[in-house]
């Protein structure tokens, strides 16, 4: 098909690329009817040019219709070569002062939190850098797309709303010009002339519902007949599903598919298929038969490609004119004409009225199009931008309808742009007045909630799955209440007045539905059986939060606006609670002489509800004519005369009896529904208009009835008015024994009652009931929140209420009542309460949660302890209440309060069995001491003429009444102080006995009686003396105590000592064996220690016992016992790789580590791995502890004369040479004819070496068996291969992973300046030994001719050889694993050796030799920077050496070396570049010979050159190497330097590596988060052209940016799909990576496919907190420690460890698929 289709396709190309834009212009210039004209051009061409095939091709397509459709409109409209007559267009223009720069998903936004009207007020980054807000507190957050930035927005800002680059353009701003003045009226017909036929272009092919023909006006007569099949997108099916459907329909692979899903999801439509009508029609079908089963079916449409063309032209014409627009004001104020002009049908025909009535009916792609342009135009034309919220405000109700029924997300709907429109305060305003705003936004909302009972309440019983989708989506409407009042009116002209009060009538409406919903009956005998559905009406609830309070903020504002809603709200409440006596029968009530008439009620068996919004809202309107001191200026205008304060309580008192009898455990059969409902009730998000509404109401009602009826009402409500109306109830109680529960059951009833009226006489922070500001509530809150436990920033954030614009007003408060201490390593910065508030502790606050109350309490008291203090915790001093609540007081001294702390006194004086509790005694003390409190304010602040009305004091020292005369409640307390069984209370009732003397003294000081006052003094001695006495009998049987507990403890421990007899005995002999290692060491350190060579300084052997983990037998390390092994863990690392491209076999590393899971998914079982059975540390092999192998080999003496390197080089390569001609002889096959026999006889093997002798392997078999494990466990992971005994690589695999684990540790050493021999860690320590000794061990169960062929090839590599082929070239080498290789494989060789050349001698020249290639290896690389110090510095004999051997490099390299600088220079290099190489050496030698490190290595200091080469016996000029055996360096260099790679380095074709080398490090992270967040909003998906990436992920090894978690960059790997940052961790790390996840600012971290972790991120606050999923949106700045900790853990290999101990503590993480990040 393809042949057939290409030179059609050149032909169209062709004669479309012919066509002139400019005679096309000039033709439609002289056209009569424009708008034919312009159709049939648009009719011919458009099919010609877009939809030509399955595969759509954007660059090609754009490019054409630029040069044939919109370059002719560009000519036209410009009147000439648009090249020149944009540019000119856009100099005539002002350029405006409006940002108005729309997001990009995930870029930063900054809303500043001192000086935005509201949060939706924001700023990009550029603006934001460039104004004042940056030095403000502000808010960053990552945008979800669309949205603009409002810099210039005068609305928004309190000030500052222009930022340095916009502020240059406001300097001539007259009142509101016309911007069409700058064109001439030409353009400005032309302009719009075509506006207007192409806006009306794009809205009716975009609205065309058609699916096979086009309007008449855009027909042509020769149609094709080819139809694409169209998939739309809709948020019910999941990608797999979409995915899987259309594998079947449309047979592509699941590679395509999930390409056509990715474009569906992100434009809203993807063809599918491309074809003939039926061949569409076909996978139409399957698509819908196939999703229709569970749901509704994708919606597929079959559409001719000459519409799908048009509409394509569509938004490409949209996104045109939003362009054009750009070149100048004047084009805008066009657009915005043509778009608002009514259309010749009336009522909502303009053009912009037509697209937004069928937004849902549009695609994705379309309505974001078409969105972008509406802000780019209406919106930044302020005089259109009036006109559009008209008409928005018009339509609202349908938009809303149209987005309920709709299925997208809020952002993708035009209802969205409500925000833009209703938060901008004139326009909010404007659009009450004039289009009654908040009235319709209220109806609205209404008629989506259809559901209600027969009152008329909401009802949210059996809400079908469609309705709870529906009331998800109707919310957004509440924001749009909340928009349209966040910002408060200062003006109020009488139109906003009445039609806010309009307004409010709605909202009654609205919370009237709500009164009373969702009542509950409390369940008796079995449990309920379906949990009720409560969620709706608390999410109902939660979202009306703040309007609710915005409500009552707007009314506080006006004077006539609250009396008006202050009527009307008790209106309704009437009408809710009319009759509220309906049905229940009235009763009489009397204690102590009073009576009141209630009704009788139970909430214990009636309907209660919790849902009360009138009341409460009724409550909070009653604080603001407190506040406002309405109450005061216009009683006659208030019906306060009307209220009847019984009715008032009802409800509120019911609600909170509910809350106590439920904690009292009654109505447990409910379920959880109901203790949601509670706690929720009392949660911050809701108690502001919940709870608190609550009190206050009752504050209310108690302030204007008597106290007594109201006390005799709520025992009456609370079920206990029986209790205490009967005398010696109590005491029937106690001897009848009732039911336990029920006696539970009251006290706790008892102590709530107590805490309500302590909460109801104590809560008056809150402005208009106490006289208090803001400010003091909000210091209240911190000061107890604080008095729990110290708090982080954010966790008192969380406990505080939030504002409708997020704040809490904490930050203005915060440093009068806290210290701030900053955080360390980890953790978080915390507030801690400064000691001088604790005294406004109050352990009742109302805000306490139950165990907060209790945390409260311990710490309170504790403190008190640690200050000496005693540790009474009394009410503390109170502000006055305001005039409309002052006779609250009243109830604290009322009869009735007085009977009932008498009863409660009266059973704690006798003490009978359980018919009360201490936590009622406590809350009574408590009530006293508040009582007292008050009255002593009351004297302290009275003037000479009143009369203190307040007599508690009085009260209290009266005995009762005559029939029984109990005692005074003072003497009771003072009964009670002694008793021994109110230990805690006795400090409370000492300060309340104290308290009632000062109170009595200023009252009789008052009126003057000097007796009496002697006579006080007298009783507060002696009662001080009682003190002191009661204080020191307390100390006494403290002491006794002590004793008594100290004499049982060492009982305890004798027994434990004999029974574990044989413990003490083992801890004393290890004692005694270290002791006896000290006593040795004095001995090795007189001389000086060597530790390899012939002169290897000869340690004694320690022996070395061990026990095992699993049977606790003990063993001694020997040769021939059994093996005893370690776990181990080995892993490949790019730690010290310095380039990540190649993609070599890296080294293994070797490492013990911990990783604890209980579920098996944190080890793997088919890759061998295991937990330690101690430590459960994973593990994948074992390492079998040795003795020091060198010693086992070495048995043969040491004869005195060891030959020199140059003889000893010779004798190596002469029995090199004869292993290789043996390794001929055995390769050819052997035929016995003469010539070979002659060759045998020929051959002249060295003095004294044998190589027909095979040693005996010293180990016993399962030693040996241990040594092949581990060293096939390293080569399988190093080489991820499958394991396999004999494959030659296995020692090399070995050797590297031991010279690859020292080379780190000796990195991290020297990274963080530790000494090179100073305490290892005893896991490194012994990680290091084993490893060192079996690598050394290695051999013996090798095949011999393997370790010796690989020390052939080794050795041949420095020494060179005519049979070795291409051999490295010595910049390519590392020279420390070369080392380690070939002392390792050295053995071998000796062991065939008998001509006396001992081990030790061997290694001293193989380390010698190694040395010397290293320091021609740096020479060569080191690049010399000239330094004007050259001259000072005498030249040594070092310098000179150096010089020498710089001048034999020059020569043999035939002078490409640099001209030669000064020897100082060059030794400095040198012992630079060699100290990591000799510590690492010294590290090595140290564990293979056991040889203890002298002791100037075990300190850091300065450099150990000297002591290292000491150490490893080097001359302290190691130039002397080259000097000694002068003959052979010659050769040897020359042989080295004649390399061709070295060639090329010196001149400049490649490069090397330089020694030192440098560490590697992780990136450099910038110190301001969003610049990071601006970095990733920038980055675009790599593999879906162009699309936003919705996780970047930033590698921090590398820096790469990664597009996470998606389906676009899913690789493959080894046969499984992986994320983009599983597949990078190959390249990069070797299957280990560190991620920076930068939406969510958090790091990753990975390890192989099935591991992950998240790790907190080195970016914290100003409070020293991080924010995972950036929720708080504080400014973020690099913490560098925690950076360097993190850098810490990937040096140290220990990430996967990391991983494991958070797998462990969280098992969460183990279900998260980490192979798809």
């Amino acid at each position: 098909m393809a042949s057939e289709l290409e030179p059609e396709v050149q032909a169209i190309d062709r004669s479309l690329l012919e066509c002139s834009a400019e005679e096309t212009a000039g033709k439609w210039l002289q056209a009569t009817d424009l708008t034919r004209e312009v159709y049939q051009h648009l009719a011919h061409y458009v099919p010609k040019i877009y939809c030509r095939g399955p595969n759509p091709f954007p660059q090609k397509e754009d490019m054409l219709a630029q040069h044939v459709l919109l370059g002719p409109m560009e000519w036209y409209l410009c009147g000439e070569d648009p090249a020149f007559g944009f540019p000119k267009l856009e100099q005539a223009n002002k350029p405006s002062h409006l940002c108005g720069r729309v997001f990009k998903v995930g870029e930063p936004t900054y809303s500043c939190r001192d000086c935005a009207v509201d949060p939706t007020c924001v700023l990009c980054m550029e603006c934001f850098l460039g104004s004042i807000h940056r030095d403000h507190r502000y808010r960053m957050t990552t945008s979800g797309g669309g949205g603009f930035c409002d810099c210039g927005d005068t609305e928004a800002w309190k000030e500052g709303p222009y930022c340095q680059k916009h502020e240059l353009n406001t300097s001539e701003i007259e009142e509101e010009e016309d911007p069409l003045v700058h064109l001439s009226e030409d353009v400005i017909a032309r302009t719009y002339n075509i506006f207007a036929i192409m806006f009306r272009y794009a809205v009716e092919i975009l609205t065309w519902e058609k699916e096979s023909e086009l309007p008449a006006d855009l027909e042509i007569v020769e149609k094709s007949d080819t139809y694409y099949c169209m998939l739309f997108n809709d948020e019910v099916h999941t990608y797999e599903q979409v995915i899987y459907t259309l594998q079947k329909a449309v047979n592509c692979t699941q590679k395509e598919a999930i390409g056509f899903a990715t474009t569906v999801d992100r434009d809203g439509r993807r063809s599918v298929r491309y074809g003939d009508f039926q061949y569409c029609e076909q996978a139409k079908s399957v698509i819908v038969r196939n999703t229709s089963r569970q749901t509704k079916p994708l919606k597929v449409q079959v559409m001719h490609s000459s519409i799908v063309a048009h509409q394509n032209f569509g938004l490409k014409l949209l996104s045109w004119l939003g362009n054009v627009i750009g070149y100048s004001d004047g084009l805008r104020r066009i657009l915005c004409q043509v778009g608002l002009q009514e259309g010749p049908d009336g009522e909502n025909s303009s053009l912009v009225d037509r697209l937004m009535l069928n937004d849902s009916k549009l695609w994705k792609g379309a309505r974001s199009v078409y969105h972008q342009l509406f802000m780019s135009s209406l919106l930044m034309d302020l005089k259109y931008k009036k006109l559009f919220a008209i008409r928005f405000a018009k339509n609202y109700e349908r938009l809303q309808s149209d987005y309920v029924t709709d299925d997208h997300d809020r952002e993708f709907s035009i209802a969205d742009l409500s925000v833009q429109i209703f938060t901008v305060p004139s326009l909010a305003r404007m659009l009450i007045t004039e289009e009654n705003l908040m009235t319709i936004i209220i109806k609205t909302f209404m008629d989506h909630l259809r559901h209600r009972d027969a009152q008329g309440r909401f009802q949210f019983e059996r809400y079908t799955a469609l309705q709870a989708f529906k009331f998800r989506r109707v919310q957004s409407l509440i924001f749009d209440l909340k928009y349209v009042l966040i910002s408060k009116p200062t003006e109020w002209s009488d139109d906003l007045r009445q039609k806010f009060l309009e307004g409010f009538d709605a909202f009654l409406e609205l919370l009237k539905c709500m009164q009373g919903m969702d009542p509950i009956t409390r369940q008796v005998g079995q449990h309920i059986e379906m949990e009720p559905e409560w969620e709706a009406a608390f999410t109902l609830q939660m979202k009306l939060t703040h309007v609710i309070s915005m409500m009552q903020d707007w009314c506080a504002l006006d004077e006539k606006v609250l009396i008006e809603a202050y009527k009307k709200c008790l209106a309704v409440l009437m009408q809710c609670h009319g009759g509220f006596t309906d049905g229940e029968q009235p009763i009489t009530l009397s204690i102590c002489g009073h009576s009141v008439e209630t009704i009788r009620y139970c909430v214990s068996q009636e309907k209660v509800s919790i849902h009360l919004p009138v009341s409460r809202l009724l409550a909070g309107l009653h604080v603001l004519l407190s506040k406002s001191e309405v109450a005061y200026k216009f009683p006659e205008l208030l019906p306060l005369s009307e209220l009847s304060p019984p009715m008032l309580i009802e409800h509120p008192l019911r609600c909170l009896v509910l809350c106590a009898q439920v904690h009292a455990g009654m109505w447990r059969r409910n379920g959880f529904s109901l203790v949601n409902q509670i706690y929720y009730y009392h949660n911050v998000k809701c108690r502001r208009e919940m709870f608190d509404k609550d009190i206050v109401m009752l504050q209310t009602g108690v302030s204007m009835m008597d106290p007594n009826h109201f006390l005799m009402i709520m025992l009456s409500r609370f079920e206990l008015y029986q209790i205490f109306s009967t005398p010696d109830y109590g005491k029937r109680f106690s001897s009848e024994i009732t039911h336990k529960d029920v006696v539970q059951q009251n006290n706790t009833l008892i102590e709530e009652m107590l805490y309500l009226i302590i909460m109801i006489v104590g809560e008056r922070f809150s402005p208009g009931v106490g006289q208090v500001n803001a400010t003091d509530e909000i210091k209240r809150e911190i000061i107890h929140q604080l008095s729990i436990k110290p708090m982080a920033h954010s966790e008192l954030v969380k406990s505080l209420p939030e504002d409708e614009n997020k704040e809490t007003g904490m930050e203005s408060v915060i440093e009068a009542v806290a210290h701030f201490k900053k955080p360390g390593l980890t953790g978080r910065g915390m507030y801690e309460l400064k000691p001088e508030c604790a005294k406004e502790f109050n352990l009742y606050f109302y805000h306490f949660s139950r165990a907060e109350q209790s945390k409260a309490e311990e710490a309170q008291r504790k403190l008190k302890r640690q200050n000496r203090e005693d540790t009474a915790l009394p009410p503390p001093v109170l502000p006055p209440f305001c005039p409309l609540f002052a006779s609250l007081v009243n109830i604290l001294q009322s009869d009735v309060m007085l009977c009932i702390m008498r009863t409660v006194l009266q059973w704690a004086v006798e003490h009978n069995g359980y018919a009360w509790s201490e936590s009622m005694l406590q809350r009574v003390l408590h009530l006293i001491g508040m009582a007292l409190q008050e009255e002593k304010q009351h004297l302290d602040n009275v003037t000479e003429e009143h009369v203190v009305t307040f007599t508690f004091t009085q009260k209290i020292s009266k005995p009762g009444e005559a029939p029984n005369n109990s005692p005074s409640i003072l003497a009771m307390l003072e009964t009670l102080q002694n008793a021994p069984y109110l230990d805690v209370h006795k400090d409370m009732i000492r300060w309340i006995l104290k308290t009632f003397n000062a109170i009595k003294k200023i009252r009789e000081s008052s009126s003057t009686s000097p007796v009496a006052e002697t006579e006080g003094t007298i009783m507060e001695e002696s009662s001080r003396d009682k003190d002191k006495a009661e204080r020191k009998r307390k100390a006494e049987i403290a002491r006794l105590r002590r004793e008594k507990i100290m004499a049982q403890m060492s009982e305890m421990q004798r027994h434990f000592i004999d029974e574990n007899k044989e413990l003490f005995q083992q801890t004393l002999e290890l004692d005694a064996s270290t002791s006896a290692v000290l006593d040795n060491s004095p001995m090795v350190s007189n001389m000086a220690l060597t530790a390899l060579g012939p002169a290897q300084t000869q340690v004694p052997e320690q022996r070395q016992f061990v026990t095992c983990i699993l049977c606790q037998e003990e063993q001694e390390v020997k040769v021939e016992s059994k093996a005893m092994v370690l776990a181990a863990f080995v892993q490949r690392s790019t730690v010290l790789s310095k380039n990540r491209s190649k993609f070599i076999q890296d080294p293994a590393k070797e490492q013990r580590r911990q990783q604890r899971l209980r579920l098996h998914t944190s080890y793997d079982v088919e890759n061998g791995e295991f937990l330690c059975p101690l430590c459960e540390c994973l593990s994948n092999t074992v390492i079998p502890l040795l003795l020091p192998p060198r010693n086992i080999f070495n048995s043969r003496l040491n004869i005195s004369d060891q030959p020199k390197l140059t003889q000893w080089i010779r004798t190596i390569s002469q029995q090199i040479k004869a292993l290789q001609v043996l390794r001929k002889e055995e390769s050819t096959p052997n035929t016995a004819s003469s010539k070979n026999l002659e060759n045998m006889d020929e051959l002249q093997f060295p003095e004294g070496f044998r190589p027909d002798f095979h040693p005996k392997n010293p180990y016993s078999e399962s030693i040996k068996e241990m040594l092949t494990t581990f060293g096939t466990a390293t080569y399988k992971v190093g080489l991820k291969v499958h394991p396999n005994e004999e494959d030659p690589r296995v020692p090399i695999m070995c050797w590297g992973s031991c010279a690859y684990t020292i080379q780190s540790i000796e990195r991290i050493l020297s990274d963080e300046d530790k000494p090179l021999f100073g305490p290892l860690p005893c896991r490194l320590d012994d990680c290091l030994r084993s490893l060192t000794r079996f690598a050394a061990a290695h051999w013996t169960v090798a095949s011999l001719s393997v370790v010796q062929g690989h020390f052939c090839k080794l050795f041949a590599s420095l020494v060179p050889d005519d049979n070795q082929g291409d051999l490295p070239c010595i910049l390519d080498i590392d020279m420390f694993h070369l080392l380690v290789g070939l002392v390792l494989a050295f053995p071998a060789l000796q062991c065939q050796d008998f001509s006396g050349i001992s081990l030790g001698t061997g290694d001293l020249h193989i380390f010698h030799l190694v040395t010397m290639a290293h320091i021609v290896q740096i020479l060569l690389t080191s690049c010399t920077e000239e330094n004007g110090m050259d001259q000072e510095n005498p030249a040594g004999e070092e310098e000179l050496a150096v010089l020498a051997l710089y001048k034999t490099l020059h020569q043999c390299t035939g002078s490409a070396l640099k001209e030669i600088p000064s020897g100082w220079h060059l030794w400095r290099n040198v012992r630079n570049g060699i100290m990591p190489f000799l510590k690492c050496c010294a590290l090595f030698f140290h564990y293979l010979n056991g040889v203890p490190s002298p002791p100037e290595l075990q300190v850091s200091g300065t450099s150990h050159f000297e002591h290292l080469c000491n150490y490893l016996s080097l001359p302290n000029n190691l130039i002397c190497l080259f000097q000694e055996n002068n003959e052979i360096t010659k050769l040897l260099i020359e042989s080295w330097c004649h390399n061709i790679e070295v060639k090329r380095y010196l001149e400049g074709e490649r490069d090397a590596i330089s020694y030192p080398r440098e560490s590697n490090k992780l990136i450099d992270l910038p110190e301001d988060y969003s610049s990071l967040i601006n970095q990733a909003s920038n980055f675009s998906c790599p593999k879906s052209g162009g699309d936003k990436s919705r996780a970047p992920t930033l590698c921090l090894v590398c820096g790469t940016l990664l597009c996470s978690q998606s389906y676009c960059c899913q690789t493959e790997l080894e046969g499984e799909d992986v994320g983009a940052c599983t597949a990078h961790t190959y390249s990069c790390g070797s299957g280990v990576g560190i991620f920076l996840r930068v939406r969510e600012c958090q790091v990753l971290f990975l390890a192989g496919k099935t591991k992950g972790c998240f790790y907190s991120p080195p970016y914290l606050d100003d409070y020293g907190e991080t924010d995972q999923g950036l929720r708080r949106g504080n400014p973020l700045h690099l913490c560098k420690e925690r950076f360097k900790k993190i850098q810490k853990l990937w040096h140290q290999h220990s990430i996967t460890e990391e991983i494991g101990h958070a797998q462990e503590a969280n098992q969460t993480l183990v279900g998260i698929d980490w192979q798809h990040l």
